[in-house]
């Protein structure tokens, strides 16, 4: 004899997830992480592809004993912090108020970290 399928209620992270203003959020977020990552990831392909493949382009002197690879490779740094503060700034002005919104509109107890430091 088969058992009728037992029923829960959707608990309160469901119910968040299942939300137009939750979709919305997480369609920002990934709007601007999957982008700069395949981004980021091709430069850093780029890097590496000119490392194997143009031994002479990477070897030439730009300036004393610098050369196209270590300027490259000091690039990488640089591109690197360069999108974290990018990021930032982005989850300050277009993330964070929606999801403070959602923490508002749900009651939810939980807050950013920022929030719980101060």
């Amino acid at each position: 004899m088969d058992s009728p399928p037992i029923t829960t209620a959707p608990t309160e992270v469901e119910l968040i997830e299942d939300s137009e203003e939750f979709r919305t959020l997480r369609r920002s977020f990934r709007s601007y992480a999957f982008p700069v990552t395949i981004g980021f990831v091709l430069w850093y392909l780029l890097y590496v592809l000119l490392s194997c493949y143009a031994p002479g382009l990477m070897g030439t002197k730009v300036v004393g004993h610098v050369n196209v690879a270590l300027v490259l490779g000091l690039l990488q740094f640089v591109t690197t912090f360069a999108i974290a503060a990018w990021y930032a700034r982005y989850a300050d002005r277009r993330l964070d108020p929606s999801a403070a919104a959602i923490r508002e509109a749900r009651g939810a107890v939980v807050h950013a970290p920022r929030e719980a430091a101060e």
